[in-house]
């Protein structure tokens, strides 16, 4: 086998041509690129950097940290889910806008008086639902620079004036949600709103308490109150949510919403406040019962500058409106600071069904009796007396009330100084003895059985065996005894022993009906003690029957309402006409009982309640003890009644009814009367008559005296001038017609069981 000869070249490599150049000198070996550095790591083996301790935390970091960012952005995810959730869940609650405007559970009563003014108010009066876009802009540019700044910036939450407020806090030595809030207005409103929670009276004992939990800070509220304020930003505008604001807002003096504390301060709309004026309504925010300017103008105004220059500093007043506004401070309109009447307030109220007044649920319009005229001269004549009259530091109180003969309560005071609503009322709930002041219906009950103001009683000492009491012995206050006067010079002095003879003649039972029906609803006194007034009564109740002495005999039942309507109605609901009821005596003896105790007042026990230039007619009062002082009575065209004494039914030191009482009486009737032409008082003159002989005991028994079978109240052998003697007698000339003295006393000494009189 012979090999083919190959014609390839040989596998070998070709040479380099060689330069014919000068060779270079050797090259500089290059370093090799460097791997990339891997961030936080180190290179080693492989391109990488640092050893293996090195590698393996930066596993676990990794680790750790991919664990982390997992559950983070999962846990976000969940609770982001979860706000949404609850914020539409309070979204799909949320009303119409007009729902939210009026919160109040109960509604509010006006009060006007006998010419239609304002003068009080009860419960928390709302004045309409105003708008954000139609209040004044000074109104709404105060509320926002005092309240949240940046309001219309915000979702509803501020979390930088939540931290602020923290801060401020704790620097402050308070909890974290203690003290400031860093609310926005969105979540003060969701906290006015309670978060959707209505009211429930089985849950929370009153209103009060139920807007106390809503406003509680804490961190469960400031969590609940989020998604809320986001739910009102979805549902509604800007505007709407500081119309909610706006309207739902406590102010102060029992004003909700700022239509209704722009009334009641500034008595105008809010539609028409000046910077001024709502800066000190905005002022009222922080702190409604502190700075409100019926409490304390002065406070109020202060807390105003500071609202006028916040105002200034973000741009919402100018330097010049600014100092304009603070060298005019707002002041309150004269409506706001006449006197309110509040005692007479409070008493009308309770006599209106509770329903329509203190319960009620609507706004009800009540129009009144009270004169405010006459309201401000019965303050004015108590403060008068207590400055000039009375002792400094004295803790002595008075009562009055004036009304008309009709029972038309004109006005009240129901202690020295105003009070609060709801103060305890000493003209219409202190109940106390009412003393010789009950004495005129004593008489009243003798002159409508016929007797004569002119007819004799006798005052000589009186014992009573009283069954199961044994033997009382009345006395009078001076501890003398004046022997044979009339019945008008009786009541003229207010003798003590006079009138338990002439109720015993008349019968007490008879003194009792007239008593009861004038007006006198207190339980009164079973014993012959009822003549002296042992029973009690209140001073509206002793004012009204005396309106039934003065109208010529006629019960009285004392009112203030005249028409109560509700607002917004034409038609009242209810309706009062006048007082006046059924007859209780003739008119004559009314009228011969007026000119009876006219004579107290010209000559008597009354004169310093004397009014120069008119007829007054009048009863002091004065208890045992002198723990109650009374003085009352009436002109032609007004009736008054005053008390006095201490609320712990201690003694009065050198007072009597006919003492202070009675120049009270005096300066309210001078002022009530001022302008007011001088009037006579409806009176019918008694006939006199001689005054009979009983010098001795044959002439009193001549005479019919000492007639055991005549009866007339005579202890047979009764001598007048003897100062131990037991008994004695009561002469009577009848009125007109009617049965004698005989048959109408015949048996009174049957009745006391053999007592003596």
């Amino acid at each position: 086998m012979t090999s083919r000869p190959s014609n390839r070249s040989p596998l070998v490599a070709p040479r380099r041509a060689v330069s014919a150049r000068k060779p270079a000198a050797a090259a500089t070996p290059r370093k090799p690129a460097a791997a990339p550095r891997r961030k936080g790591g180190s290179s080693g083996g492989g391109g990488r950097r640092g050893g293996p301790v090195g590698r393996f935390f930066a596993a676990i970091f990794g680790a750790i940290f991919r664990v982390f960012w997992g559950l983070i952005w999962r846990v976000g995810a969940v609770v982001a889910l979860g706000i949404f959730a609850v914020t539409f869940y309070f979204y799909s609650q949320l009303p119409e806008l007009n729902a939210l405007l009026d919160g109040r559970a109960r509604g509010s009563v006006t009060l006007l008086d006998n010419e239609g003014d304002v003068f009080a108010w009860r419960g928390e009066t709302y004045g309409g639902d105003v708008r954000a876009e139609k209040v004044s802009k000074h109104l709404r540019n105060a509320v926002i620079a005092t309240e949240d700044k940046r309001f219309y910036g915000h979702l509803g939450v501020s979390p930088r004036g939540i931290a602020s407020a923290i801060r401020i806090n704790m620097s402050e030595g308070r909890k974290p949600f203690q003290g400031h809030g860093g609310s926005t207005i969105t979540q003060q409103v969701a906290k006015l709103l309670c978060l959707g929670v209505e009211y429930d009276p089985t849950r929370w004992k009153n209103e009060a308490e139920y807007e106390t939990d809503c406003r509680r800070g804490s961190l469960v509220r400031k969590l609940k109150e989020m998604p809320y304020a986001l739910a009102l930003e979805w549902k509604y505008s800007k505007d709407d949510i500081l119309t909610i604001y706006l309207n739902r807002a406590y102010l102060g003096a029992g004003t909700r919403g700022f239509e209704a504390a722009a009334q009641r301060y500034f008595a105008k709309s809010a539609a028409q406040v000046n910077p001024q004026e709502a800066a000190m309504l905005a002022g009222l925010l922080v702190a409604p019962s502190t700075y409100a300017p019926t409490s304390n103008l002065a406070r109020s105004q202060a807390r105003a500058n500071v609202v006028i220059g916040l105002m200034e500093e973000q741009g919402y007043l100018t330097k010049a409106e600014a100092d304009a506004a603070r060298a005019a401070p707002a002041t309150l309109s004269p409506q706001a600071t006449q006197p309110a009447g509040g005692y007479f307030a409070d008493w009308v109220m309770d006599s209106v069904p509770s329903y329509l007044a203190r319960g009620t649920t609507e706004d009800v319009i009540l129009h009144t009796t009270l004169d405010q005229h006459l309201q401000k001269a019965a303050e004015e004549a108590v403060s008068y007396i207590f400055q000039n009259k009375v002792r400094e530091g004295s803790v002595a109180q008075a009562a009055v009330v004036v009304m008309s003969a009709d029972g038309a309560v004109r006005a009240m005071v129901g202690g020295r100084n105003k009070a609060a609503p709801g103060s305890f009322n000493r003209a219409s709930q202190a109940r106390r003895q009412t003393g010789s002041a009950f004495k005129p219906f004593v008489y009243a009950a003798a002159l409508d059985l016929g007797y004569s103001p002119m007819d004799f009683v006798d005052d000589s000492p009186l014992t009573i065996n009283i069954p199961g009491s044994g033997p009382w012995t009345p006395q009078n206050y001076t501890r003398r005894f004046s022997g044979i006067v009339t019945l008008a010079e009786a009541l003229k002095q207010s003798l003590n022993i006079p009138a338990v003879r002439v109720s015993e003649a008349a019968g007490r039972e008879a003194v009792r009906k007239v008593a009861e029906d004038f007006g006198i609803v207190s339980d009164l006194a079973n014993g012959p003690a009822l003549a002296l007034g042992v029973s009690e009564a209140t001073l509206v109740e002793m004012t009204g029957a005396y309106a039934g002495i003065l109208n010529g005999g006629s019960a009285v039942k004392p009112y203030g309402m005249i028409d109560l309507t509700l607002r917004g109605e034409k038609n009242p609901l209810l309706t009062q006409s006048g007082g006046i009821g059924e007859r209780v005596i003739q008119e004559d003896a009314a009228r011969y009982l007026t000119w009876m105790m006219k004579q107290v007042i010209d000559g008597g026990t009354g004169g310093r309640a004397k009014l120069p230039g008119r007829e007054a007619a009048g009863k002091t009062g004065t208890t045992q003890g002198a723990r109650d002082a009374w003085f009352l009575g009436f002109t032609a065209d007004y009736v008054a009644g005053v008390w006095m004494g201490y609320d712990d039914n201690r003694p009065l030191t050198g007072v009597t009814g006919g003492g202070l009482p009675a120049e009270i009486w005096q300066e309210v009737m001078k002022r009530v009367h001022e302008g007011l032409p001088a009037r006579p008082l409806p009176v019918k003159v008694p006939e006199p008559r001689a005054r009979p002989d009983t010098s001795n005991t044959s002439t009193a028994q001549s005479e019919g005296y000492g007639d055991p079978n005549y009866n007339p109240g005579y202890t047979p052998g009764y001598n007048p001038n003897d100062p131990n003697a037991q008994g004695g007698y009561i002469e009577k000339t009848p009125i007109g017609p009617g049965p004698s003295l005989g048959d109408q006393i015949n048996g009174v000494l049957d009745n006391l069981l053999g007592g003596r009189w």
